[in-house]
């Protein structure tokens, strides 16, 4: 699901070592739910609805929507509790109100707070001109200094001076406010709740980035180690990226392709400048053709990388993220650890749970895919955590003392919590590839000769088996044994586990390679191979799970960008040449007689774009540059190649 059909799908309705390794029980589920038409009449019976225009500091107009409660008065004051979004505050008008309840879930819903929604800037009814991940101000500009403008100039304004002057019409223009306001976003609005951390409103007290994008070029929806995203990005910026002369109230397409086949589709497109083809964006684009262009890690790109502004942080923060989360992984864990590291005795918990993009805001998540959870566990998250966080800090209502990290251990369904993450009981330990399809926790010997296979770009690696119009949203936990039977998919894998194995913090891919080529990429696979014995099966909903090569987590590198993503480099043809990348954070537990299975393959098609294999400007290649290519991994004494994995007791 990519962050548009995430967020629409919300819009529409979805609902959203202190104690370590502590298993934390779930709660019982609700027997029904309400249906929409109830939740409607719930929102008008208990809810005002006003539409604003907030003017900021440099005189642009925000619309924003607000849901007060009726029983607000002297005596009942409401904290804010606020999502900045570029999808949309509406329904626009103010006899026009939300389905379901007026907050991100029903349980907030149900506790009342004067819920806002906040057009940002240059989306939707909102003036001004939309940024892509608007660059912050630069740190050292506090926010009295950004309010001091030479007479005649625009005062200077980020999505933090945003924040901060709407925060600050609402504690005066509201009445029976409370004085507290926090923040809540998934996705894109999980970018503006980050956003708004740095020289935060002193009435800003709790802030929730979930599934944040972060970095883009470095492994969040755009790039990844510099790897372009192709078919989620297709597919988002046709929604997103339409120009925008005037406020607009609902969303356009440039396009309408319906491929039956998105590999088939892919493949027949071509280059990816095709892409600017007559029938597709045309050159229409801005943010499409701005991702293109920049395809090094330039200022562009640090430009947008919000984690070196996140100083100085006194709100308090709970950052959610999912497991199976295709699209901001990488937001959830290193918006999380850019907090801790750079504001020690801040308040920051984290919360990673089984989940896809945005799942916690569902009714149910018990099961995904094959995967079954044994209890509701975004019910959970969303009575135990999400509730008591904001309760806590914005009403004084109850306590908040959760672990430094609530993490779900998808390899035993259990919840676990952490005084810190990663756990800082974790060992290092090397899985190293070897002759014979061999993975080992011991080096290899002195003389194996490399593995290889060929690379054609003409017949790239499905990054799933099935065939699909749009992203599997599945293929993070998908059987990899339709790629393993591919020549060009090199596969290694131990002796079944004598013991339990967990797995809790980053991996590091270290491989050492070559390519006849001057370029190629990488992506690397952790797999968890269960027995091929029916009886040793855990019970599971879905098909029978035996000898499923279940993958735990991959990630691609774009060789060129192995030594500096500033500044790539080329292969030099055939010489071995070392490459080290880190691959998202697990909590996994490779149980008794389960193998560990590592897969190495060049391409990992559409979800990545095909890389030509030579040291050329990929957005700028043409049908014939695309060259096939001989890769070799190497795994002798000389050059180990290996997956680092921190063990933890």
């Amino acid at each position: 699901m990519t962050r548009f059909a995430f967020t629409t799908a919300l819009l529409a309705g979805a609902l959203g070592a202190a104690r370590a390794q502590t298993p934390v029980p779930a709660p019982a589920p609700r027997a029904t739910e309400p249906s929409r038409a109830q939740d409607s009449v719930f929102v008008r019976q208990h809810y005002r609805k006003l539409d604003r225009q907030i003017t900021m500091r440099d005189g642009v107009k925000l619309y924003t929507v607000l849901y007060v409660p009726r029983d607000a008065g002297p005596g009942r004051r409401y904290p804010f509790l606020m999502t900045r979004t570029p999808y949309s505050a509406g329904p626009y008008g103010e006899d026009s109100y939300r389905l379901r309840g007026p907050g991100p879930s029903r349980e907030l819903s149900a506790e009342q707070y004067i819920f806002v929604y906040q057009d940002v800037r240059g989306r939707f009814q909102s003036e001004g001109q939309f940024e892509e991940m608007t660059p912050a101000l630069p740190p050292a500009a506090s926010d009295k200094a950004r309010r001091r403008a030479p007479k005649g100039q625009p005062l200077p304004h980020d999505e933090s001076t945003d924040t901060y002057d709407t925060i600050e019409w609402l504690l005066k223009n509201v009445p029976d406010n409370n004085g507290r306001v926090g923040i809540v976003g998934i996705s894109y609005p999980g970018f503006y709740a980050t956003a708004s951390l740095p020289t935060a409103h002193p009435a800003l007290k709790a802030v929730s980035p979930q599934a944040p994008v972060t970095d883009e070029f470095m492994g969040d929806d755009a790039r990844h180690q510099g790897a372009f995203y192709l078919l989620d990005n297709f597919d988002f910026t046709n929604f997103f990226d339409v120009p925008r002369p005037q406020p607009l109230a609902k969303y356009t397409r440039l396009f309408t392709p319906q491929p039956a086949d998105a590999y088939q589709f892919f493949l027949n497109l071509g280059p990816i400048k095709n892409a600017n083809g007559p029938q597709y964006f045309n050159h229409r684009a801005r943010i499409w053709n701005e991702y293109l262009e920049h395809d090094t890690y330039d200022a562009y790109w640090q430009a947008r990388n919000i984690r070196p502004r996140l100083t100085g942080v006194r709100p308090a923060v709970l950052v959610v993220g999912g497991w199976f989360d295709a699209e901001d992984l990488f937001g959830a864990l290193h918006t999380y650890e850019a907090i801790e590291k750079q504001n020690p005795g801040a308040t920051n918990r984290l919360v990673m749970g089984p989940w896809t993009h945005g799942a916690w805001s569902r009714p149910d998540w018990s099961s995904f895919g094959p995967l079954s959870f044994g209890a509701n566990t975004a019910q959970y998250y969303r009575q135990t955590l999400e509730l008591p966080f904001f309760n806590h800090y914005l009403k004084d209502k109850g306590d908040f003392n959760p672990a430094e990290a609530t993490v779900f251990n998808t390899g035993t369904n259990e919840w676990k919590s952490y005084s810190a993450w990663p756990p800082p009981a974790g060992t290092p330990r090397t899985a190293y590839l070897g002759a014979a399809e061999r993975l080992a926790f011991t080096a290899p010997a002195a003389d194996e000769k490399p593995a290889e296979y060929l690379s054609d770009p003409a017949r790239p690696v499905p990054y799933t088996g099935g065939i699909g119009t749009e992203r599997n949203n599945e293929y993070m936990i998908e059987d990899q044994r339709f790629a393993a039977q591919r020549p060009d998919v090199l596969v290694f894998q131990t002796e079944p586990l004598a013991d339990d194995l967990t797995v809790a913090g980053p991996l590091g891919a270290d491989l050492w390679v070559s390519t006849s080529g001057t370029d190629a990429d990488f992506v690397v696979k952790l797999i968890d191979v269960l027995p091929a014995a029916p009886g040793a099966l855990p019970d599971a909903a879905g098909p029978p799970l035996a000898g499923t090569q279940r993958l735990v987590r991959a990630e691609v590198m774009r060789g060129r960008f192995r030594q500096s993503f500033e500044h790539p480099t080329a292969f030099v043809p055939n010489a071995p040449t070392e490459i080290k990348y880190e691959l998202p954070d697990v909590l996994h537990t490779f149980k008794k007689g389960h193998r560990l299975m590592v897969q190495v393959q060049s391409s990992w098609f559409p979800l990545v774009d095909r890389n030509p294999q030579q040291f050329i400007s990929i957005p700028q290649a043409e049908a014939k540059d695309f060259q096939k290519a001989t890769i070799r991994v190497y795994h002798d004494a000389a050059h180990p190649s290996g997956l680092r994995l921190p063990v933890v007791p």
